[in-house]
């Protein structure tokens, strides 16, 4: 007869199994509603196009084969790039908000916390309303330089108080993102050309209105490495947004560890950023979202962060494309409608948790808890 021991570590080993298949099974839902949403996208605009259609001319340009027609222009130059770059930008915005929450240890962390958005739009507002120059290469190279020197920026001031722990960073991040605000106001105000000005709020806004070649492969390389390292890397996530004592306790040098993931993960971002301008909400809210669907570990997490990113900016550009049509609604306009709401739900489900009322090895609740920050 089998011990009460032996009975209680059966019962753990199937309950894990159990949340295994879950998560997988819910991992594989989001991927095959992302696809059918994705194909959807593809059919919908000013001219529409059937679903068959826009599986033929993506399968005969993957083969070599000349499909023809005007499906074959639409789909493939037109709405493709842009539903793969919404997927690309959408899937690394959430997962980057996932990793700063865990790493600040505060729920409404997300990737613009550190001022990366801020750098990169001051970059890019360089490019045009200084520089003077309309290459798209130079705006995206402009708005890349302004979001890592952002974040060096944020790393070199939090440096300097002596130690690099999260709430020194969330304020120097606060602190760099709002100079750099009003740089790019100042900049925005001072130019003589109103086309360029416009071009630029615009793209504060984002836009996957023009995207390019070069960006979508530089932006899609650098956001599978980033998902496949980052999710590797999820226990070192899971110990840090414990605790800086629960890190240590396991081996990790907590503030090394912070560091060299803060700015792995803000690069990253700024690589996107640089292709699609300023897309607000996703980083905040869909880490919230992915809680609700899996597990608290963020070896789960991050790829559910990561399909529901994708699969909430796809719909947000469809409907910034096509509910104004042949006007273009900036993107950031619609994540901001449907983010704020989310947010408010979240907020409301959130009521009544207390900070640091996660069990041990959990440490973010089903729902949106704002934990308090030690004094630093």
């Amino acid at each position: 007869m089998a011990s009460p021991s032996e009975v209680s570590a059966v019962s753990i080993a199937r309950g894990l199994r159990a949340r295994r298949r879950r998560v997988a099974l819910s991992l594989v839902l989001l991927a095959c509603i992302l696809v059918a949403v994705a194909t959807a996208a593809a059919c919908i605009g000013p001219v529409p196009i059937a679903p068959a259609d826009v599986v033929r001319v993506i399968v005969a340009e993957l083969s070599g084969d000349d499909p023809g027609g005007p499906a074959q222009t639409i789909v493939w130059n037109t709405r493709l790039p842009r539903i793969l770059m919404a997927i690309v930008a959408g899937a690394m915005l959430a997962a980057a908000g996932a990793v700063f929450q865990a790493l600040a240890r505060n729920g409404l962390a997300d990737p613009y916390l550190l001022g990366i958005n801020s750098g990169a739009s001051t970059g890019a507002a360089v490019v045009v309303l200084v520089v003077g120059s309309g290459s798209a290469l130079l705006f995206s190279g402009g708005a890349l330089v302004g979001a890592v020197a952002a974040i060096l920026l944020v790393l070199l001031l939090s440096s300097t108080a002596g130690t690099r722990g999260p709430f020194r960073i969330v304020l120097a991040g606060l602190a760099v993102g709002y100079a750099l605000n009003a740089v790019t106001s100042f900049l925005i105000f001072w130019s003589d050309s109103p086309e360029a000005a416009r071009s630029v709020l615009f793209w504060l806004l984002g836009s996957l209105a023009s995207v390019q070649p070069i960006a979508l492969l530089a932006a899609g390389a650098i956001t599978v490495l980033a998902l496949v390292g980052l999710t590797s890397a999820g226990p070192l996530l899971d110990a840090l947004a414990s605790g800086d004592d629960s890190a240590r306790s396991v081996g990790i040098d907590p503030e090394r560890m912070r560091l060299l993931l803060m700015a792995a993960t803000s690069a990253a971002v700024g690589v996107v950023v640089a292709g699609v301008g300023g897309i607000g909400f996703l980083g905040l809210v869909v880490p919230h979202l992915a809680r609700q669907l899996v597990d608290s570990r963020h070896r789960a997490i991050l790829p559910a962060s990561a399909l529901l990113g994708a699969l909430l900016l796809v719909c947000a550009d469809t409907v910034a494309r096509t509910a104004l049509a042949p006007q273009e609604i900036p993107v950031g306009v619609i994540t901001g409608v449907i983010g704020a709401p989310v947010l408010l739900l979240l907020l409301r489900g959130g009521r009544g948790h207390r900070s640091g009322s996660a069990p041990a090895g959990h440490p973010h609740p089903k729902t949106l808890s704002l934990p308090r920050e030690s004094t630093p």
